[in-house]
């Protein structure tokens, strides 16, 4: 198992990553996992996945917030939002620290 428990007892995935655009309907921001975390998120996520896509806590920098990853050639993207480029000052290249933790609030909300 590659990710690790965190302090609150949940799964969490610490990377670095290139920030890199990907264009679908508009242009967006994205870090890439790896192929092996993202296998493994997969793995633990199986409760939650809908369409594909993961509910997740994702912390870059000093800034914290939810999103969902989706999955793209293997690996799972994670969104980085414009309000957290703007507060870390992320661009297109930049490297970034990341943690993912699964957001099982969103299990929790399905039953």
């Amino acid at each position: 198992m590659r990710g690790r428990i965190s302090d609150d007892g949940r799964m969490e995935w610490s990377f670095t990553g290139e920030v890199i655009e990907w264009r679908g309907p508009a242009p967006y921001l994205f870090v890439a996992m790896t192929p092996e975390d993202s296998e493994d998120l997969k793995e633990q996520a199986s409760g939650l996945i809908y369409w594909g896509q993961v509910p997740v806590h994702v912390g870059i920098g000093d800034t914290e917030f939810t999103t969902a990853l989706f999955p793209k050639d293997g690996r799972y993207l994670v969104p980085v939002k414009v309000a957290v480029q703007r507060a870390e000052s992320i661009a297109e290249g930049a490297v970034v620290d990341v943690v993912v933790r699964l957001n099982v609030a969103r299990r929790q909300s399905l039953r």
